[in-house]
């Protein structure tokens, strides 16, 4: 299987899925996301696999969803709602990955890259690496069903500081509040994720792999029945006067003014 947006290569064990828009920060637009999900749907059919890392070619894990690239979704409504879950269906994917799964993260993870990390079963960050969830500055809501990934591994506080607050946090912070696993020098970061990845392929891996599988069921219980609307919300927030102030202000570079309408 050929990629646009991702290299794969394997060593022993272990893939390495390496983002490849590194000119545009490996911001992620309609057809990263549909080859995100292909990817991940590909692991079923590699016994061969035991774990895989995610990383992002140059400075950066991923920007988020590319603003400049709505090619995807210039769309009659009703394709474009389809489509619009491409996210959500990549990360669900993500998530259900049979495999263990570790980012390899240096410099940014904001938006839908954010997204991506918390999807995955453990993080290695670069001292140099930073989250932040810019959509509510936009004036959106956090789709994807991405929202209680957040929660679960940092707590409703720390959630609510960075997808309500749209915090920048740094990586020093990141590992204390538990987002990061371990953070290392940027130089080590692909090097030690994938000594990591190999430690957890050197395990037996149908009982890993269950064992993963039983602990993301009993974190992610009620995600779905909760999440299942955010699509529409996002859709509707579209239609509102404050979030084309919010754009329009977030483009301009001022301050926002809004009126709750």
């Amino acid at each position: 299987m050929s990629f646009k947006y991702l290299r794969i290569a394997q060593h022993d064990h272990v893939q390495l899925v390496t983002f490849t828009r590194p000119a545009r920060a490996n911001a992620v637009n309609y057809d990263f996301l549909v080859e995100i999900e292909a990817c991940a749907h590909a692991l079923r059919e590699a016994p061969e696999i035991r774990a895989v890392v995610f990383t992002g070619e140059g400075k950066h894990f991923s920007s988020g969803m590319d603003l400049e690239d709505d090619s995807g979704y210039d769309v009659p409504l009703l394709l474009r709602r389809r489509r619009i879950q491409a996210g959500a269906r990549a990360i669900t994917a993500l998530y259900g990955i049979d495999q263990i799964t570790i980012a390899a993260w240096r410099g940014a993870a904001m938006g839908g890259g954010a997204c991506l990390t918390t999807a995955l079963d453990f993080r290695v960050g670069a001292d140099n690496c930073f989250m932040c969830y810019p959509e509510i500055d936009i004036g959106m809501n956090l789709m994807w069903q991405s929202l209680p990934l957040a929660v679960h591994l940092v707590g409703p506080a720390r959630a609510k500081r960075l997808v309500v607050g749209g915090e920048h946090i740094t990586a020093p912070t990141l590992l204390d509040w538990g987002m990061l696993d371990e953070m290392v020098v940027p130089e080590e970061v692909v090097p030690r994720a994938m000594k990591l990845a190999t430690f957890y392929a050197s395990k037996p891996p149908l009982a890993a792999q269950m064992i993963k599988q039983s602990v993301n069921r009993i974190a992610s219980a009620l995600d779905h029945s909760i999440m299942h609307m955010d699509i529409d919300q996002n859709l509707l927030m579209r239609t509102t006067q404050d979030q084309s102030e919010a754009f329009a202000a977030y483009l301009a570079k001022r301050p926002p003014h809004f009126v709750g309408e």
